[in-house]
């Protein structure tokens, strides 16, 4: 029979939620007193894995484990959740010799996973376990016991999975980031398993993926042309610049949309030529430099175009704030 609504008030709402969140606090402080020899032999169980680590739960204890799979997954540990419930009816065989199994029962008597057990044993699978101690079945079963300590939940009831859950998803992050350590996991790691997020494309994309390169479209003017010349090629290149170049298509200067602004304020004659007018010795970087990196380059020297220049001092390409900022670089 449900019991009838008890209204609290504001004051009551904000003490029961910091009630709530120091007694997480204290799972997490319990937590860490687990943490042992233990720990550092079920990171070397996972660095020796051949195969996948399979992370299995059932109920909140499945939900916590999804995610410790993701972060391992993501993190340099090849990984994945494993439902005990469909494991049972042939899922189970996803998991295969070489692998290593983490399971994850608070009590440690999980029907789900204790069905699984055989066949893990006959598979000769390394298995891990979480729970709240070293009592039940899992525990029992496993080749490394994991353990939180017996934490009070944050639950008023002591029934819901809260403090426990919290301790759990701490643990799995624990042995991401240790194990992190151990592959000497970079950010360039990282980027290859997150491409469409907003760090892969800071770490992925290259200067080369977005730089314009098409001979015929590059704005190019000798040195001796005239302004009135210049500004039709940049009117048709529409990339705020043209570059400026010797007799033998050397590159020798700039000038930009900002480079005529100044020009026109101080009355510059139409028939001036370039060399009198640009800018020597434009930046210039490498195709295979980050793009994110090129956006620095900018940033710091105030400037919205840099030059790919090849060996011969010819232009290759041009690349724009516009095309890095188009692209989402940051």
């Amino acid at each position: 029979m449900n019991s009838p609504e008890r209204n609290l008030t504001h004051e009551q709402f904000i003490s029961t939620a910091i009630d709530a969140i120091n007694t997480e606090k204290a799972a997490l402080a319990l937590l860490t007193e687990q943490i042992d020899d233990r720990f550092a032999q079920a990171c070397d169980i996972i660095l020796a894995c051949q195969g996948r680590v399979v992370v299995t739960g059932m109920g909140k204890s499945g939900l916590i484990g999804r995610k410790i799979a993701a972060t391992f997954a993501s993190t340099g540990t090849p990984s994945f959740f494993m439902h005990p419930g469909e494991a049972g009816h042939g899922d189970l065989g996803m998991l295969v010799k070489g692998d290593v199994l983490l399971a994850i029962s608070n009590s440690g008597e999980s029907d789900e996973i204790k069905m699984l057990l055989p066949v893990v044993k006959h598979l000769n699978i390394p298995l891990i376990s979480i729970s709240r101690d070293k009592r039940g079945m899992l525990p029992h079963a496993a080749d490394i016991i994991l353990t939180l300590g017996k934490s009070q939940e944050a639950c008023p009831l002591n029934l819901a999975p809260t403090s426990s859950t919290t301790a759990t998803l701490a643990l799995g992050d624990a042995l991401a980031v240790a194990l992190v350590h151990a592959r000497n996991f970079t950010s360039e790691d990282f980027a290859l398993s997150h491409p469409a997020g907003a760090l892969g494309r800071q770490l992925l994309t290259r200067v080369e993926d977005l730089m314009h390169t098409k001979t015929e479209e590059l704005p190019l003017i000798n040195q001796q042309a005239p302004l009135q010349e210049a500004l039709f090629i940049m009117s048709a290149g529409r990339l705020g610049m043209t570059v400026v170049t010797d007799d033998e298509k050397k590159v020798v200067g700039i000038f930009t949309d900002g480079d005529l602004r100044r020009g026109l304020e101080k009355g510059i004659d139409l028939q001036t030529p370039m060399r009198e007018l640009m800018v020597s010795s434009p930046r210039r970087i490498s195709k295979s430099m980050r793009a994110s990196d090129a956006l620095s380059v900018m940033n710091e020297n105030a400037i919205s175009q840099l030059l790919i220049i090849d060996d011969d001092q010819r232009l290759e390409a041009i690349i724009t704030v516009h095309d890095l900022l188009q692209a989402g670089v940051k």
